[in-house]
């Protein structure tokens, strides 16, 4: 039992390829036995991931659960992983969105599902494994490890343009990440210490500042096209698009997260004064996001598009609040991070629905819906609520304290303007999002109506529950929440803030 405590982390990061083992031992034919332990192995995550929010004890600079094997002590390279406030967030949102991705699409998904199913385990491990990380190469491994099933889950059962969708998904994030590698190598090879690890980097003190910001670069391009920041974005509509429901989900529930994830964890604490330097543009950067993606969504008439562009919107709300860097935007931008990712999970969760009993996303064939299938529609009207903030909800807590926190920022010039121009999202959150709810639900009945639309069933039931009940608890009480962030956002604050008045660092050493 002891070792199991020891290492429940490993356990809990793992367990899904496990089971993905297990489904490639099976029979290809074995289609409802693969959904079975995908699901079985999923939910066990999730299970077991909730002892890692029971056991959490937040301490400055330390991690929870922490576990260091040396692979290779001449190279630097380590199995370090460890969780702190911001990580076990994000862990808990992937384990919990897991079992609710396999239901999905347990309809749906009616060709190749062993290669579905292992394609689902084994990104779930992948992005455990980058959120756990604490060495840098480790670190890589998995972030690079998500392309792939993400590649297939795209390629092979997207729609007609699936093809092009996940090239394009898998150039723009790879190039990024090359670049990043490049860095992480240079980190090594000039730290002093030859180590990877992320703990021993943080304590070396990195290089001068005009070095330090080319460093920045280097992990921010690959951070950014994750996000993706404005106007790195142009990959995620396409990916979403053609992207099965139950990859959307994942995509918009967590994988975009670990782009902002990667700045608050590696790019800001590394870089400092290069972070403190660079955020006034990446503000910018942010509110053109909001602003831009909240006006591409009035302009759509594809379901899964107008939803994609809003992550644009409530993503650039994260970047304004992390380059706002006051505790309480940094926190904002935090729980921004995990309300979007069950909120316009939810979301394209539900449009998953409507196009499996429709088979179109145009909305110019919705209409009149609310009459037909009044489940979906008040599931549909929570969810809406839910994206566009209404407080409440868990949508409305991150967005005012990303606006609040900016208001007060003494390290964006302009701060004032920019978070003006910032709650402009808000209200235009509100109208395209209450206009697309109007579209698809109100109204005569068109031609999506017409198909004797079924209501919401029972194994559908199972899978939006769970989300309304986040929605709605994490709206009411927060508390948990942004407590467990505390820790870590106080220390990414302090260490950026106090930047400017950092004593000189050393040179980088040349190399013989």
């Amino acid at each position: 039992m002891a070792y199991i405590e020891s290492h429940l982390l490993t356990l809990v990061t793992f367990l899904p390829v496990l089971g993905a083992i297990l489904i490639a031992l099976l029979p290809r034919g074995e289609g409802g036995q693969h959904k079975g332990i995908a699901f079985l192995f999923s939910l066990l995550t999730f299970l077991l991931s909730i002892a890692l929010w029971t056991g959490f004890r937040a301490a400055p600079g330390r991690y929870s659960f922490e576990q260091k094997t040396e692979w290779a002590p001449a190279l630097g390279f380590s199995y370090h992983i460890g969780l702190d406030g911001v990580a076990l967030l994000l862990f808990l949102l992937t384990t919990f969105l897991g079992p609710i991705v396999v239901l999905s699409s347990w309809k749906f998904i009616q060709e190749r599902v062993n290669v579905y199913c292992i394609a689902l385990l084994l990104l779930e491990t992948a992005i455990l494994g980058t959120l756990a990380s604490l060495d840098l190469v480790l670190f890589y491994v998995f972030w690079e490890a998500m392309l792939i099933p993400m590649y297939l889950l795209i390629g092979m059962w997207g729609s007609d343009r699936r093809i092009y969708a996940a090239v394009k998904f898998f150039l723009f994030t790879f190039i990024g990440s090359v670049l990043m590698l490049l860095a992480i190598f240079w980190l090594w090879s000039n730290s002093g210490r030859k180590s990877f690890d992320y703990a021993e980097l943080l304590n070396a003190g990195v290089v001068d500042v005009s070095t330090q910001r080319w460093l920045f670069l280097a992990f921010a391009l690959a951070f950014a096209i994750k996000v993706p920041i404005w106007p790195l974005h142009t990959w995620l509509p396409d990916a979403h698009t053609e992207a099965p429901a139950a990859g959307s989900i994942i995509l918009a529930g967590v994988m975009l997260k670990m782009g902002t994830f990667g700045f608050i964890r590696y790019a800001m604490p590394l870089f400092p004064q290069a972070a403190l330097a660079f955020a006034p543009a990446i503000a910018v950067l942010g509110v053109i996001g909001i602003v831009y993606g909240s006006l591409m969504c009035m302009a759509q008439t594809d379901l899964k598009r107008l939803i994609a562009y809003s992550s644009v919107a409530h993503l650039g709300f994260v970047m304004l609040g992390l380059s706002a860097l006051t505790p309480e935007a940094v926190s904002g931008a935090v729980l921004q991070m995990v309300n979007h990712g069950i909120s316009t999970g939810a979301l394209f969760l539900m449009v998953g629905y409507l196009y499996e009993r429709t088979h179109t996303r145009d909305l110019a064939a919705y209409g009149g819906l609310a009459t037909v299938a009044p489940a979906i529609a008040a599931t549909f009207l929570v969810i809406t609520l839910s994206s566009i903030g209404l407080p409440g909800t868990n949508g409305f807590v991150g967005e005012f304290l990303v606006l609040i926190g900016t208001f007060t920022s003494r390290v964006l010039a302009g701060a004032v303007p920019l978070a003006v121009i910032g709650a402009t999202g808000v209200i235009l959150g509100a109208v395209y999002m209450l206009w697309l709810y109007q579209r698809v639900f109100f109204g005569p009945p068109r031609k999506a109506a017409g198909h004797g639309l079924q209501d919401l069933t029972v194994r559908e039931w199972f899978t939006v529950a769970p989300l309304l009940l986040a929605i709605v608890v994490l709206g009411i009480a927060p508390q948990p929440l942004l407590s467990a962030i505390k820790e870590p956002v106080d220390a990414v604050v302090q260490r950026v803030s106090r930047a400017d008045r950092a004593p000189p660092v050393r040179k980088a050493e040349a190399q013989p």
